[in-house]
């Protein structure tokens, strides 16, 4: 017969929120209710099979077997829209990289959020290229392969030009009289190697907020 202790000791904790201390257990339990033998005995009742009870940091709670979490797993693919700030950013950079930050803010004439720089770093479409040869030194960007690869590119003098990018809405916006959409493909004087292992704080790099 199953001893009665035990049956409580098991239903708290299989309806408990978070882990419960042999303690807290001890105070709902009837007087007497031996707390130690319940838990003791549930541990190996439950050992191998698909929860089992363990004890972390001195409390106890029912946990999916290890060796069965990846049934709790499930990958699924995010799209995610790119903003319109992020569109330009992007436009920019491909057109006149080696590009720094305040290069890319002049041009878009507003600020250049933390978030907008970052995530195109995150999904590999700007790395950054190196350092300008100017005061203070700023890191300059550039696309990447991938970027040529999303958008059927072969290299970048296969760049759509000016109106192409307006028309798509990539570059919707007033750029100053007499600008000229520079080369990519040419390499720039101006533009030291990021050294090996050198990765620039966002917080210096991304400061700002879209304004």
């Amino acid at each position: 017969m199953t001893d009665p202790a035990e049956r409580m000791v098991e239903a708290l904790l299989f309806a408990a929120a978070e882990p419960l201390s042999a303690a807290e257990l001890a105070r709902r339990l009837p007087e007497g209710a031996d707390v130690g033998r319940a838990l003791a005995t549930l541990k190996d009742r439950y050992a191998g099979r698909g929860v089992h009870l363990a004890c972390v940091a001195d409390r106890w709670r029912f946990q999916t077997a290890e060796d069965l979490s990846f049934l709790m797993t499930e990958e699924r693919v995010e799209t995610r829209r790119l903003s319109k700030a992020a569109m330009e950013t992007l436009a920019i950079i491909a057109y006149h990289q080696p590009v720094t930050r305040a290069e890319v803010e002049a041009v878009r004439g507003v600020g250049l959020s933390r978030g907008t720089l970052d995530l195109l770093l995150e999904i590999g479409w700007v790395k950054m290229r190196g350092r300008r040869r100017s005061p203070g030194r700023p890191v300059t960007y550039g696309v990447t392969d991938a970027f040529l690869e999303h958008f059927g590119l072969a290299s970048l003098a296969d760049l759509p030009g000016q109106q192409e990018m307006k028309a798509a809405g990539l570059l919707d916006l007033d750029l100053p009289p007499g600008f000229e959409v520079p080369d990519p493909t040419r390499p720039s004087e101006e533009e030291d190697p990021l050294e090996d292992g050198e990765q620039p704080e966002f917080l210096q790099d991304f400061v700002g907020e879209e304004r």
